[in-house]
C-alpha cells in the first residue's frame, strides 16, 4: 500500500468518525436538553438547543427550504474542492486542518438534509456577552480554518 493510500483510508476514516461524532452528539442534545431551556455546563459554556436553516451566526436563517438547499448544495461544492486541495496540499498539518472542515462540512450538510436545518447546541459566552451557539461540525471547521492560518503564516514547508 502506498503513502497516498495509507494517508486517504486514515483520512476517509478520521472524517467519517468525525461525522458520526457531531450527528450523535445532536441527537443526544436534542433528546436530553428540554426546548427552551438552558443548562449551565461551565463557568463560559450553556447547553441549549437552536435550529438554524441558514450559515454562520444565523446568517441567511430564513427557514426557507429553498435557501436551505441552496446552502447545502454550496456545501457539497466546497467539500469536493476541499478533496481536490488534500490530494495537491504537502503540509500535513494542511491536510488535518482540510480534513477537520470537510468533516464539518459534511457533518451539518447531513443534518441540514435530514432535518431543514442544523442543530446548534453550544452557547458560549463570557459574563453576559454572548458569542454564539454552536455545534460540533461548527468546532471542527473552527479549528481548521484556524490550524489552515497558522500553518500558512508559520510553517513554510514539512522540513521546517
Amino acid at each position: 500500500m502506498g503513502k497516498y493510500e495509507i494517508l486517504s483510508k486514515y483520512l476517509i476514516s478520521g472524517i467519517f468518525f468525525l461525522i458520526i461524532l457531531d450527528l450523535v452528539i445532536k441527537y443526544l442534545g436534542e433528546i436530553y436538553i428540554p426546548a427552551g431551556t438552558s443548562i449551565d455546563a461551565l463557568p463560559f459554556l450553556d447547553l441549549i438547543i437552536i435550529y438554524n436553516s441558514g450559515i454562520a451566526f444565523g446568517f441567511l436563517d430564513t427557514g426557507n427550504f429553498f435557501v436551505s438547499t441552496l446552502i447545502s448544495l454550496i456545501g457539497i461544492v466546497i467539500v469536493l474542492f476541499l478533496f481536490k486541495l488534500i490530494k495537491q496540499e504537502e503540509k500535513k498539518i494542511n491536510i488535518f486542518a482540510f480534513s477537520l472542515i470537510i468533516s464539518g462540512a459534511l457533518g451539518n450538510i447531513i443534518d441540514r438534509t435530514i432535518d431543514g436545518y442544523v442543530t446548534d447546541l453550544f452557547h458560549l459566552y463570557i459574563g453576559k456577552f454572548s458569542f454564539f451557539v454552536f455545534n460540533p461540525a461548527d468546532f471542527y471547521i473552527s479549528v481548521g480554518a484556524i490550524l489552515i492560518i497558522f500553518s500558512e503564516i508559520f510553517i513554510k514547508n514539512e522540513n521546517n
